[in-house]
């Protein structure tokens, strides 16, 4: 409780912004006790189909289910061999996210989830969080897996409550569908699930997101992430932009519905605990996430401060490294020297798959130094 206490009173100070690259498709995060806590990132294939709006490393289900699970071995050997790498180590927390983790099927859930309990130690663990994301991918089976290993927290993820945003952005799923999994993971337990909505989204006005902040009030969450549409350049809506397709997005309206987001969320007892910016994010606006107290996301806090490494595991994943002391930076020109060591695991599936060793012995140059 004095852990999550100290956590929760880092949100009252001075406000900042952060500039995230997320390459994620599924991850799973590890924090260390140690001298300088630790952040695992694993990620895992699979989504169940792009939404417009996304440009996060990942791979259609369709286009890759029978690679699967030679995926599958590939980042379980990745894993494996950061177990063996990091021997000896407590984790603080685990994270596993970034796409739609629960698309796998129960068996290659229980089966990757299986993998991370046998090569890492979990005594003392504070979070076990999993982006089951898209509510047409959560099933009471899946769910029953995620409790049986131990998971903590969850993210059960609409981005909007309207059926007609939904089916703008390629989102394949009902708002029924978001109250039947939401209602599903009560029941079966958990008592920490986050949820995530767009402000900006293509067509939407401040009605529009007044409605869906008061379905998310009804069902009640424990954290509330509040983003504002960015459009990346390797996503749908963004491409769509650059061929003439302009969307009709209105900084004042966006502005109007964060605020709203923001007021609601303090009426449903949950209160701003981070931060940050993306790159071409749509006004001068910051994503926001809100929790009830002693719900705030760890592995969110502690990945804003990048005081720790964040060792990372699947195509497109990204790892950062902090070193003891400052080395020239490999990558600079000028020999510059620098604490941070970065390293981006291949983006393409297939090439991720064969190049997996590679992969494992550019960490091993580097991890724990």
């Amino acid at each position: 409780m004095k852990k999550k206490h100290i956590l929760h009173g880092r949100l009252q100070g001075e406000k900042k912004s952060f500039w995230i690259s997320w390459i994620m498709k599924m991850a799973i995060v590890f924090m260390w006790e140690s001298r300088s806590a630790r952040v695992y990132v694993f990620t895992v294939l699979s989504v169940p189909i792009h939404c417009s709006y996304c440009s996060f490393s990942s791979g259609a289900l369709g286009d890759w289910e029978h690679r699967v699970e030679d995926y599958l071995a590939a980042l379980m050997k990745e894993l494996e061999a950061i177990a063996k790498i990091s021997e000896g180590r407590k984790a603080d927390t685990i994270y596993m996210g970034g796409g739609t983790p629960t698309t796998l099927n129960a068996d290659q859930l229980d089966r990757l989830l299986t993998c991370i309990d046998r090569h890492f130690v979990r005594e003392g663990l504070l979070e076990f969080t999993v982006e089951a994301g898209r509510p047409d991918s959560i099933t009471k089976e899946k769910l029953q897996v995620l409790r049986n290993h131990g998971i903590n927290r969850i993210s059960i993820n609409p981005q909007s409550m309207q059926q007609k945003t939904l089916d703008t952005i390629g989102r394949k799923h009902t708002v029924e569908q978001v109250y039947e999994a939401f209602h599903m993971a009560r029941k079966l337990g958990f008592d920490n699930i986050n949820m995530d909505i767009i402000a900006g989204l293509p067509g939407e006005t401040p009605e529009d997101m007044e409605d869906t902040l008061r379905q998310i009030a009804l069902l009640g969450p424990d954290n509330l992430t509040v983003h504002s549409l960015a459009i990346k350049r390797a996503a749908k809506m963004g491409q769509e932009e650059r061929e003439g397709k302009r969307l009709t997005i209105i900084q004042d309206e966006i502005g109007t519905m964060v605020e709203m987001a923001g007021n609601k969320a303090r009426q449903m007892g949950l209160f701003p605990y981070y931060l940050y910016r993306q790159k071409n994010i749509a006004g001068n606006f910051e994503n926001v996430g809100y929790a009830k107290v002693d719900k705030a996301g760890i592995y969110n806090i502690l990945i804003m401060e990048e005081k720790q490494s964040i060792i990372a595991a699947g195509a497109g994943a990204s790892t950062k490294i902090i070193l003891k002391e400052p080395v020239i930076n490999p990558e600079s020109k000028k020999k510059k020297k620098t604490s941070l060591i970065r390293q981006e695991n291949v983006k393409a599936i297939d090439a991720y798959i064969s190049r997996v060793d590679e992969m494992i012995e550019r960490k091993g140059e580097w991890l724990w130094r």
